[in-house]
C-alpha cells in the first residue's frame, strides 16, 4: 500500500523533517494501546514485527512512509535493521568495580540536571573551542563542557605538540610495553593542551582488505596481537585522558564508507547508502570484536561507532553491536559515540545503545528532541539518564578538568622531554629488516655514500604547512600529485570529507613532496619539528667525515661508482576517505630498479603507510637490503641512522603478510563496489569468515614473499626446550562456568571472567648465537582442533639478549585464547581434541612443535 494513499505530501513530509520515526509513533500508540506492556516495549514488537491488527498495519504503513519519503528527500534512504537481531532495552551502566565512585558522582550531577540540560551534553554544540567536537555546557551547575581531539598518534591541529610513530608502526615492533609509554605521553599532551577525549586507539580496521586506506591506523591485521597493543594503550592514555576506541566494528574500507552524492558537479545526482559489512557470528567474534575485549578489560572510557553499516544496519542505530555485543557481552560502563556525522536516527539510536552524537545532531537529538521524547513517551527517562551518566562517568574518572577545550591551551607547550626517547624507541622498533645480504648493514663509516629518491628529505610531511590546513593538513600535505602528475586539488579533499567522489575512486599512491612521517586524514599527526632521513645521514657523514652524493628528484639519476653503499628513499602513502589504489608503484619502483643497474650495493628504505610489494625487484642482485620503515613520526631520520649504522638492531616483525603479486590477495585485494543491479545499496560480504591475512595464505597454500611475524636482526637465534603445563586448578568445563543465565544479563569489563584464566603455560629457551646484541620476538601459534584454522597467533614475548645468552620465554594461554565461538550456545566454548604447539620466528619459520589434549 503506497503511503500516499494515506497521507497528503505534507503530513509526510513533516513527518521526516521532524524526526517523526515509526519509533517515535509506536511509542504515541502506546499510550492508547489497551496492553500492559511498556511504550519502549510496544515499539519493539513493531520492530520485530510480532505484534497483530492495528499494530502490523500500523508498523507496514510507516515503513513505507519512510521509505518513500526518504528514498525521494534523503540521500541516506531509510533505516533499517536489516539483517541483525534487536537487542533491547538498551543495558544500564553499573558502575562496579573501579567505575563505583565515578558513577556516583555522575548520578548526583544528573540528579540535579533537568531533562533539557541532559540532552544537551549528548551532543557538540556549535562552539568548538578548539576541539573537533565539543559538548554542551552546564554553568549552573559547573559543568564546563568535554572535548574531544583527534587522534591516535597524537594531537592533532595543535601547535607545541609531538608527532608520534603512527600504530602500524607499533604493530611492527611487538612490544607491549613500548605501547602503553607512548600511550602514556600521548594521553598527557592531550590533557595538556586541553582536550577530554583522545580519539584512539584504532582497533578496526582490522586489515581485511589488503588495500585498505585506513590499515595503517591499526596495529596489525590479526586480531590477538592487535589486542595485545590495544589494550596496554588505552591504559596508557587514561592515565590522563578518556581514550575512545575505534571503530566498532566490523569498518573495513573506505570506499561507500558514508552516504555520499555521486556526480555532484554533474546533471544528474544520485544517493548511495553506506557499505554493510554482512559478517557472521562466528567471525564477527574471533575476528573483528576480539581486540574490543581487550580495550573494554582495560576499561575503556569511550567507544566510537563506525561509518558502515552491519549486516543492514548502521552501527550507530545497531542494538545488536550497541546493545548486545558491546554493552552486554563485553560489559562496557562508558559511553559510546558516533564518528563525526554518523548518526542517522533519533530516538532509534537512543534506544540502540548510542549515547553521544558528534559533532551535532542536526534533525535528531537538538532541539531538545530528547527531553521531548522522554514527555511523550517516546523514550524512557532511565534511558536518557543512563546516557547521560555513562558520559559524566567517563569524565569524572579519567578527565575532568576546569578549562577544557584546545582554544585557552593553545600556548601550552605539551612535550615533555622524556618523551622523546619513546618516540625515537618506538620508530626503530617499527622498523622491519627483510633483506641483508652477506650482512651487508650495518654500515660502518663509509667513505662514499648516495643517497637517492624523493623519500629523503623533509618536505611538507615534516611540518605544520597551510596546505588543507583547515582539515588534514599534514597527512595530505604531500599528496598535493598523483603518482602520473596529475594534480590533487583542495577541491578534491573537500569532496572526500564529504564522500562526494565517485565509487572506486582511490586517492594518490605516493607522497611526492617529502619524507613520509604519517598517514592521510584524522590520524595524521602534526610534529612541530622533525628529522627527514636525509637529515640525520647527514649529520652522521659528518662525524664520521663520509662523502655524500644525493639526487633527490630524478628517476633516473647519475650514481658515482666509487660509492661504498647507494640508498634509495621511496614511500608509499595512504589516506582516510580512500581505499589505495595500488600496492607498489611504478614510479618509485623504476627509480629503485634504475639506481640498482649502477650501483652493486643498493639498499632500499621503504616509509610505508601499508602492505607495500616489492617483487619487481627484490631479487635484483645488487639489492643487498630493504627495510619497511612504516610510519616513523618526527624521530623518522634518527630511528634510520640509529640501525643502518648499528647502533641498535633492527627488531622489529611484519603484523601483516606481504605478498609476491596482488592477485594472491585473491578476493580480499579490493574492498566492494555497488553493483549495477544493486547501485544504492553496497554490500560487503564477509564470506572468507576466519580467512584473512596469514590465515588465508595458508588455507590457500600460497608462498608469501614475506610471511606474517618476520623480520631479521643482526644476529642468530636458536630455540630449544619446549615445555607445556597444564594448570590442574583451572576449570577446564567446555563452557565458561561464569557462563551468564540470561541473554540480557551483563558480563564484566571485557567480558566473563573465566575467560581470562589462565589454563596452559607454554615456556621455551632462546639462545643469541651470533656475535650482536639484539631482541627477538618469540611468536606462540595454536592448531585449534576443530577451528579449521591452520595456526592462530595466541602469545609473543619480545627479549633482548646480549651474545651467548639464553632466556626463558614464557606464554601464558588463557581460556579465551584455546575457544572457538559456539554460535547455537552463543558462548566461548573450549573445543576436545588436539591442540598443536608452534613456537617461532614467525608464522612460517617455527622452531619448536608440541601438543597437548583437553
Amino acid at each position: 500500500m503506497k503511503a500516499t494513499s494515506l497521507f497528503s505530501p505534507f503530513l509526510v513530509i513533516v513527518l521526516v523533517v521532524a524526526d517523526i520515526t515509526p519509533s517515535t509513533i509506536s511509542g504515541l500508540l502506546a499510550s492508547i494501546e489497551p496492553t500492559s506492556n511498556s511504550a519502549q516495549d510496544y515499539a519493539l514488537n513493531l520492530i520485530l514485527g510480532t505484534s497483530s491488527g492495528l499494530q502490523a498495519i500500523v508498523n507496514e504503513v510507516l515503513n513505507a512512509i519512510v521509505g518513500t519519503v526518504e528514498g525521494l528527500f534523503n540521500p541516506e534512504l531509510h533505516y533499517s535493521y536489516g539483517r541483525s537481531p534487536p537487542v533491547y532495552p538498551s543495558p544500564q551502566g553499573e558502575g562496579l568495580g573501579p567505575w563505583a565512585q565515578p558513577y556516583e558522582h555522575a548520578r548526583a550531577l544528573v540528579a540535579q540536571m533537568t531533562n533539557e540540560e541532559k540532552n544537551i551534553i549528548l551532543y557538540g554544540s556549535s562552539t568548538s573551542n578548539g576541539c573537533v567536537g565539543f559538548t554542551g555546557t552546564i554553568p549552573r551547575l559547573g559543568f564546563p563542557g568535554i572535548c574531544f581531539q583527534d587522534a591516535e598518534n597524537g594531537v592533532r591541529t595543535a601547535n607545541l605538540v609531538n608527532g608520534y610513530p603512527a600504530q602500524l608502526s607499533v604493530g611492527s615492533s611487538w612490544n607491549r610495553t613500548l605501547a602503553y609509554h607512548r600511550a602514556r605521553f600521548i594521553g598527557a599532551e592531550f590533557k595538556a593542551k586541553g582536550a577530554n577525549v583522545a580519539l584512539g586507539p584504532v582497533a578496526g580496521p582490522l586489515g581485511r582488505i589488503a588495500k585498505g586506506g585506513r590499515n595503517w591506523e591499526g596495529f596489525s591485521n590479526d586480531p590477538y596481537l592487535a589486542g595485545e597493543l590495544v589494550n596496554p594503550t588505552v591504559s596508557g592514555i587514561q592515565e590522563s585522558v578518556v581514550a575512545c576506541v575505534k571503530h566498532f566494528i566490523a569498518y573495513e574500507q573506505e570506499t561507500n564508507r558514508q552516504t555520499f552524492f555521486d556526480g555532484l558537479l554533474q546533471p544528474a545526482i544520485e544517493a548511495s547508502q553506506s557499505v554493510s559489512s554482512n559478517v557472521d557470528d562466528r567471525t564477527m567474534h574471533e575476528l573483528y570484536l576480539w581486540p574490543f575485549y581487550d580495550a573494554i578489560k582495560a576499561g575503556a572510557g569511550s567507544v566510537m561507532a563506525s561509518y558502515n553499516q552491519i549486516n543492514g544496519s548502521y552501527a550507530s542505530a545497531n542494538s545488536k553491536v550497541l546493545n548486545g555485543l558491546l554493552k552486554t557481552e563485553l560489559g562496557f560502563q562508558g559511553f559510546a559515540l558516533s564518528d563525526w556525522y554518523g548518526q542517522h536516527t533519533g530516538i532509534a539510536s537512543a534506544d540502540s545503545g548510542l549515547d553521544v552524537a558528534m559533532p551535532s545532531s542536526s534533525r535528531y537529538w537538538d532541539d531538545n528532541n530528547l527531553a521531548k521524547a522522554v514527555s511523550n513517551g517516546s523514550m524512557t527517562s532511565s534511558r536518557l539518564d543512563d546516557m547521560a551518566i555513562r558520559l559524566l562517568s567517563s569524565w569524572y574518572r579519567f578527565a575532568e578538568f576546569e578549562t577544557p577545550g584546545l582554544t585557552p591551551n593553545q600556548a601550552v607547550d605539551a612535550r615533555d622531554p622524556a618523551a622523546e626517547n619513546i618516540i625515537l624507541q618506538a620508530a626503530v622498533e617499527g622498523h622491519v629488516l627483510v633483506k641483508n645480504t652477506n650482512n651487508t648493514l650495518p654500515l660502518s663509516k663509509p667513505k662514499i655514500l648516495s643517497l637517492f629518491g624523493y623519500d629523503a628529505v623533509g618536505g611538507k610531511n615534516t611540518s605544520a604547512g597551510d596546505f588543507l590546513d583547515i582539515k588534514y593538513n599534514l597527512g595530505l600535505a604531500n599528496t598535493e600529485t598523483y603518482p602520473d602528475g596529475t594534480p590533487f586539488t583542495d577541491l578534491q579533499f573537500a569532496l572526500l570529507s564529504l564522500e562526494a567522489v565517485p565509487a572506486g575512486t582511490a586517492g594518490p599512491g605516493i607522497a611526492l613532496q617529502g619524507t613520509l612521517l604519517t598517514g592521510g586524514g584524522s590520524g595524521a599527526t602534526n610534529p612541530t619539528s622533525s628529522i627527514a632521513p636525509y637529515d640525520a645521514f647527514l649529520q652522521q657523514a659528518n662525524m664520521d667525515g663520509t662523502v655524500l652524493h644525493t639526487e633527490f628528484t630524478s628517476t633516473n639519476p647519475k650514481v658515482d661508482a666509487s660509492s661504498d653503499a647507494c640508498i634509495v628513499f621511496v614511500n608509499e602513502q595512504s589516506v582516510e576517505g580512500w581505499d589505495r589504489a595500488e600496492l607498489a608503484d611504478a614510479y618509485s619502483d623504476n627509480l629503485i630498479i634504475n639506481v640498482a643497474s649502477k650501483c652493486p650495493n643498493t639498499m632500499v628504505v621503504i616509509h610505508n603507510a601499508g602492505v607495500r610489494l616489492v617483487d619487481r625487484w627484490i631479487d635484483h642482485i645488487n639489492i643487498t637490503a630493504v627495510i619497511y620503515a612504516h610510519v616513523p613520526g618526527q624521530a623518522s631520520g634518527a630511528a634510520l641512522t640509529e640501525i643502518m649504522y648499528g647502533r641498535q638492531s633492527p627488531s622489529g616483525r611484519l603484523p601483516y603478510t606481504v605478498a609476491k603479486v596482488e592477485t594472491d590477495y585473491g578476493a580480499l585485494l579490493n574492498p566492494s563496489y555497488p553493483t549495477a543491479s544493486n547501485p544504492f545499496y553496497p554490500q560487503a560480504d564477509f564470506t572468507e569468515g576466519l580467512f584473512i591475512d596469514y590465515k588465508a595464505f595458508l588455507k590457500n597454500e600460497i608462498e608469501p614473499r614475506f610471511a606474517f611475524g618476520y623480520g631479521l636482526t643482526y644476529t642468530t637465534f636458536a630455540y630449544s626446550n619446549l615445555q607445556i603445563s597444564r594448570n590442574n586448578s583451572a576449570d577446564m568445563s567446555t563452557l565458561p562456568p561464569d557462563r551468564l543465565a540470561s541473554p540480557t544479563a551483563v558480563a564484566g569489563e571485557g567480558g566473563l571472567a573465566s575467560l581470562y584464566s589462565n589454563l596452559y603455560t607454554i615456556t621455551a629457551t632462546i639462545t643469541n648465537t651470533g656475535n650482536f646484541a639484539a631482541p627477538e620476538v618469540a611468536q606462540l601459534y595454536l592448531g585449534i582442533p576443530g577451528s579449521g584454522i591452520a595456526r592462530a597467533l595466541r602469545g609473543f614475548e619480545k627479549v633482548l639478549l646480549q651474545p651467548g645468552a639464553s632466556e626463558t620465554v614464557t606464554f601464558e594461554l588463557r581460556r579465551r585464547d584455546l575457544s572457538t565461538w559456539d554460535v547455537q550456545e552463543q558462548a566461548w566454548r573450549l573445543p576436545s581434541g588436539l591442540y598443536e604447539v608452534f613456537v617461532g620466528k614467525s608464522v612460517l619459520d617455527i622452531q619448536l612443535v608440541g601438543s597437548f589434549s583437553l
